[in-house]
């Protein structure tokens, strides 16, 4: 570490008595002194904002105290920086605005050089040599020199119009000078090209063109670094110039450009401007399409005209517009057509083929060679007398748009058979129209209508010929001809008509048919000229309609049938008339239509009405009384609730097959009071109604078993007993008191019926009786509870249905117990 003097001198206290005699403090005249060993010249180091920089104290050997301080440009203060001896080292803390500051040996290191390290450094050293002290100073001048930020471009006007004044400024926001600037532009579809002779920091455009457009950069540098700015970009509004069109494919006329038809033609439309330009194309001053390019797919003879485009600027609001006349060569529309027009003793060939762009040539040629020729329109005459059936002429037809002519043929033949002639009758048979046809035919055939005295109604014409008559009735009995004139047919062919009134014919004037059946009336047309109208009158004189409800129209030729479905002697019985008629007058014929009723069913009697156990169902039964047909039953019940009286008849069951006598009737309120009646049913026709009859309540069902089973005790008691005398009179030994007894008085013989008999023999002689009884449990069951209304069945179900004539209680599926007692007696 040293002597203790040394170390004494690096405490605080040392530092705060070895300052003043380091230091240059003023004096009282304001004039620095220097102390003793003052440095004599000054050295001058350059440092980089945020780099490192060494200062050296001296080139002597190590020192035993270096003191480092600092002063600032502008002052006179110095500011102790750092101080060392040996190996320690001590900053002040207020060298911090300096940078990183740290001692390496007796030099000055400086990291993260700060601005505020530009001044003057002072070293002052403590050397031992030969036992004395000796001390030496160093003085340093440091430049901090600042690198130049990234520049950036300010335009006075990012988007000036053409011809306008423009600055354009190159910002460094920090640097140290001297800066110098260079400048770069590049257009949007160029490469950069530098501004030679630009090393400013400013540049002015005046005026400012189209050209100037693009990207600007500026690059700065100093004697530390160099930095260029990102591209600020110059967006000049200009234009638009006067359009340029262009025409594909290119082919020109004294007007301008032609095409040829069907070709796809391209119009082109080219205006410089920024922003680019809006077009729209105008076809003799309509819009037609909006775009830089019009397309017709296939030009034709409508597209010809004088063709404008409009250039619009929208940042402006400013236009051009430029015109051209586009002509469209075309051949005429369609195809040549011929014709062939008749005249009295001659025909006359036309050729046309109108329109086109020239006027197509044309010319005929026939079986004698070339005829006529002629632009559009060409004719041709022929006497009648020199052509024959099957003559062919050929028109030819020409036009530079074609690159092969066109051809038309026409052959003359004359129609097939002869006229054919018909009438009708106008709307509301006010007219009669005659019609004459005769199709086909080269030329087409002329057609008139002659009266009965060969003169002509209205004039001739060709297929069909028309003609109208007012309707009288005097027309009946006219006849009337249609005469036919083709210039290959003699001599002329004839049609006639004969008008008559209409005459009709029933297929029966009376028809019968049962109720609900169908019936068919049949009515036709015997004849009639013009052809009648057909139509039937109800029995109220009404006609009937297609879609009527219970009728259905027939037609098919002449005949008009008239079916009625569901036949009612009130709706459809009655008298039917067939009606036709046509413009000369009206025919009618009656039918008589008899809807027969079926015969009056049988009637019915209610047999067992009786409520079940909840008064919420009951059971029904009838029987049929008296001869006639079935088809069914009807069951209708009455409500009687108190205080609203009785209510009407409703039908409760219906459908019921012939077969049933019974049927079980649930939905009931057990609060009202309920009468029933049954009607019987032949197909529609209904019976007389059965008495009216009120429930009766259930009988109590123990008492029949209780019978029942005192019948059931009886039987077999009498069947043991029976069996035990049996035994006993066959076998006396067994019973030797009971045996005498019936031997004595029983003779067991065999019967006619094939069993055996009992004889009881006596004083009085011998009487003979025969007993035969039938004894079954369940048929004396069935019997009592059938006078008590019967077992209850399963509520909401049906019993199955009994033979008609039978009764249901009567019936049993247990075989019966047959004994046979004859006691025979003789005097």
């Amino acid at each position: 570490m040293g002597p203790w003097w040394v170390r004494d001198l690096l405490s605080p206290l040392g530092l705060l008595l070895l300052a003043p005699l380091c230091l240059l403090h003023p004096g009282a005249s304001g004039q620095p002194h220097p102390t003793r060993g003052a440095p004599r010249e000054t050295s001058s180091i350059r440092g980089v904002r945020g780099g490192s920089v060494e200062l050296a104290c001296g080139a002597q050997s190590a020192p035993l105290v270096v003191f480092w301080s600092f002063t600032p440009l502008g002052s006179l203060i110095p500011q102790p920086v750092a101080v060392a001896s040996g190996g320690e080292f001590k900053v002040e803390a207020s060298a911090s605005a300096l940078g990183a500051v740290s001692l390496r040996n007796s030099s000055l290191v400086l990291w993260e050089l700060q601005e505020g390290a530009r001044g003057h450094f002072l070293c002052q050293a403590l050397h031992l040599a030969s036992g004395q002290l000796h001390a030496t100073s160093s003085s340093l001048a440091l430049a901090v020199l600042v690198p130049v930020s990234k520049p950036q471009v300010r335009l006075s006007d990012p988007s000036p119009v053409e011809g306008a004044s423009l600055v354009a400024t190159c910002i460094v926001r920090e640097g140290t000078e001297p800066v110098t600037f260079a400048w770069q532009h590049q257009a949007p579809r160029g490469p950069a090209e530098a501004l030679m002779g630009v090393t400013k920091r400013l540049i002015q455009l005046d005026p400012v063109n189209r050209t100037h457009l693009g990207w600007y950069t500026c690059t700065a540098h100093n004697a530390v670094n160099q930095l260029s700015s990102d591209g600020a970009f110059l967006d000049v509004i200009y234009g638009p110039d006067n359009p340029v069109i262009t025409v594909e494919p290119l082919g020109f006329t004294e007007e301008g450009f032609g095409a040829s038809e069907r070709e796809e033609v391209t119009l082109s439309c080219l205006a410089a401007s920024n922003p680019p330009s809006l077009y729209v194309w105008l076809h003799d001053h309509t819009q037609v399409h909006a775009g830089p390019t019009y397309v017709i797919a296939s030009a034709g003879r409508a597209h010809t005209g004088l063709y404008t485009c409009l250039a619009r600027n929208s940042r402006l609001d400013t236009h051009t517009q430029t015109s051209v006349q586009l002509t469209i060569y075309y051949p005429p529309k369609g195809r040549p057509s011929c014709a062939v027009l008749p005249a009295p003793g001659a025909l006359t060939l036309v050729c046309t083929w109108p329109g086109g762009l020239p006027a197509a040539q044309l010319q005929w040629a026939g079986p004698q060679g070339a005829g006529p020729t002629a632009l559009s329109n060409v004719t041709w005459s022929y006497a009648a007398s020199q052509l024959a059936n099957s003559s062919a002429f050929t028109c030819t037809s020409r036009h530079p748009a074609l690159a092969l002519p066109m051809l038309c043929r026409i052959t003359l033949w004359e129609p097939l058979r002869s006229p054919t002639c018909w009438t009708v009758g106008t709307v509301r048979d006010q007219f009669i129209m005659l019609s004459c046809e005769w199709p086909g035919g080269e030329p087409p055939a002329v057609l008139s209508w002659l009266d009965e005295q060969e003169q002509p109604l209205g004039s001739s014409s060709s297929s069909p010929a028309i003609y109208l008559l007012q309707a009288q009735e005097d027309l009946a009995g006219r006849e009337f001809t249609c005469r036919g004139t083709h210039p290959l047919r003699a001599p002329d062919p004839l049609c006639r008509l004969r008008l008559e009134a209409p005459q009709l014919a029933v297929a029966e004037p009376q028809v019968s048919v049962l109720e609900g059946e169908e019936a068919w009336l049949g009515c036709a047309l015997l004849g009639g000229l013009p052809p009648a109208q057909l139509l039937w009158l109800g029995p109220q004189r009404r006609q009937v309609e297609p879609g009527t409800l219970g009728f259905t129209l027939h037609s098919e030729g002449t005949q008009l049938s008239l079916s009625v479905q569901g036949a009612d002697p009130a709706r459809h019985g009655g008298t039917y008339q067939c009606i036709a008629q046509n413009a000369l007058g009206n025919s009618s014929r009656s039918v008589l239509l008899e809807v027969l009723r079926y015969p009056a069913p049988p009637n019915v009697t209610i047999s067992r009405l009786t409520y079940g156990r909840r008064r919420s169902e009951v059971q029904l039964q009838w029987a049929v009384r008296g001869p006639g047909n079935l088809t069914g039953f009807l069951v209708q019940r009455r409500a009687s609730v108190p205080g609203l009286g009785v209510g009407a008849w409703e039908t409760v069951a219906g459908d019921i097959e012939p077969e049933s006598r019974g049927r079980r009737l649930g939905g009931l309120d057990p609060g009202v009071l309920y009468a029933f009646r049954v009607l019987a049913l032949n197909h529609r026709t209904a019976g007389h109604p059965s008495e009216v009859k009120t429930p009766a309540d259930p009988p109590f069902s123990a008492y029949a078993a209780v019978l029942g089973a005192a019948g059931a005790g009886m039987v077999v008691a009498t069947v043991a007993s029976l069996l035990v005398f049996q035994y006993a009179a066959r076998h006396p030994d067994t019973f030797p008191c009971l045996g005498r007894l019936l031997v004595s008085r029983w003779v067991w013989k065999p019967n006619h019926s094939g069993g055996q008999d009992f004889l009881l023999t006596g004083q009085e002689g011998w009487e003979s009786i025969t007993l035969l009884s039938y004894f079954t449990l369940r048929e004396q069951s069935h019997r009592y509870q059938g006078s008590r209304g019967g077992p209850e069945t399963t509520p909401g179900t049906e019993p199955s249905p009994t033979t008609p004539g039978s009764d249901p209680a009567q019936e049993s599926t247990e075989p019966p117990v047959n004994v046979t007692i004859t006691v025979t007696a003789t005097p």
